[in-house]
């Protein structure tokens, strides 16, 4: 069986469930779970194959960025974040960080967006101030 196959395959490919299923009651009754309302990768790339297709190529790099974060567990991907903000780390830990989720997570377009913060951050001024050893 082919990739292709395999997702067309209803045993093996995700369910979804249709709008008027995604109720509060259905999500009690453990009917709905998380899984079924969380974005794939796969259609998060099929977005971006689209957006440059029609002559969006920074829509198409968000699409594939957004890819690559479903890989991140919650706990890297609200870590990360927390990092991006004003003063929260210094310019060196946002490059170790950008190569850590590229490398890791596989996810390039990700650790080339850290990288491009850290620059922007160092240029207005808004890092951590390394600290004396």
């Amino acid at each position: 069986m082919t990739a292709d196959e395999d997702s067309k395959d209803l045993r093996r490919a995700p369910r979804t469930p249709a709008a008027d299923e995604i109720t509060l009651e259905n999500v009690r009754l453990g009917k709905i779970t998380p899984e079924d309302l969380t974005i794939r990768r796969e259609t998060l790339i099929r977005q971006a194959v689209l957006a440059e297709q029609e002559g969006y190529p920074q829509l198409g790099r968000n699409f594939r960025r957004a890819a690559e974060l479903t890989a991140l567990p919650n706990d890297v991907l609200l870590a990360a974040y927390e990092r991006l903000r004003p003063y929260r780390a210094t310019y060196f830990e946002l490059l170790a960080l950008s190569q850590e989720i590229a490398a890791r997570y596989d996810a390039p377009e990700t650790g080339a967006y850290i990288r491009e913060a850290a620059e922007a951050l160092n240029d207005k001024g808004l890092l951590k101030k390394d600290e004396p050893n």
